[in-house]
């Protein structure tokens, strides 16, 4: 792909990825290592090390305990807030404002953003959980909606190759409706 901006030097690409999120960023990074001049575009701010201004603050340190914040100022969260856990005031900086970015939805659908490279992928709470065959067969079960084309097995080489790079800590519980990753050792207490 040929690209020239307003007339300066001319660069070709291989590959342009829209994003830099866990998927626009994991993209990337398969492309780099294929050996891909790849070019990453992304919308959102560089994140510092001083852009984490609650990181260190208790929970009663904020107004309102970091339960919530007023509802004046939700109604600019509109729509990233309908999770019901995002709208903190330990975490709203790092939300769009649904005021200053809309979208039109002719059905409900929840779009949550947050405008800064590595996108959600800053954002996933060091949680990470595998879908299991409950979860693939679910519309069988039910009847609703249409079946998955794939089960577990057919993924599962691939949540055990993103959760080693990625370093994915935890420990085998052995829940069939929760897989067992492949965990580094759970970070210890301190």
């Amino acid at each position: 792909m040929y690209f020239n901006s307003k007339g300066q030097e001319e660069n070709t690409y291989d590959a342009i990825v829209i994003g830099s999120g866990i998927s626009g960023g994991w993209a990337a990074k398969e492309l780099c290592e294929k050996g891909l001049k790849t070019l990453v575009l992304e919308r959102g701010r560089m994140v510092k090390h001083g852009d984490y201004p609650t990181a260190m603050k208790e929970p009663w340190e904020f107004k309102y305990r970091d339960a919530t914040i007023p509802a004046e100022e939700l109604k600019d969260y509109e729509k990233q807030n309908r999770t019901g856990y995002t709208m903190r005031e330990s975490t709203k900086h790092w939300w769009v404002k649904d005021t200053e970015h809309p979208y039109t939805e002719v059905k409900r659908f929840d779009w949550i953003r947050g405008y800064h490279v590595g996108g959600r992928s800053l954002l996933w709470g060091r949680h990470s959980y595998r879908w299991s065959d409950l979860d693939f067969e679910a519309n069988a079960r039910d009847g609703f909606g249409v079946d998955w084309p794939i089960r577990y097995n057919d993924i599962e080489p691939w949540y055990d190759y993103v959760e080693q790079f990625a370093g994915i800590q935890g420990q085998a519980e052995g829940l069939p409706h929760l897989p067992d990753g492949k965990f580094q050792p759970p970070m210890a207490l301190n």
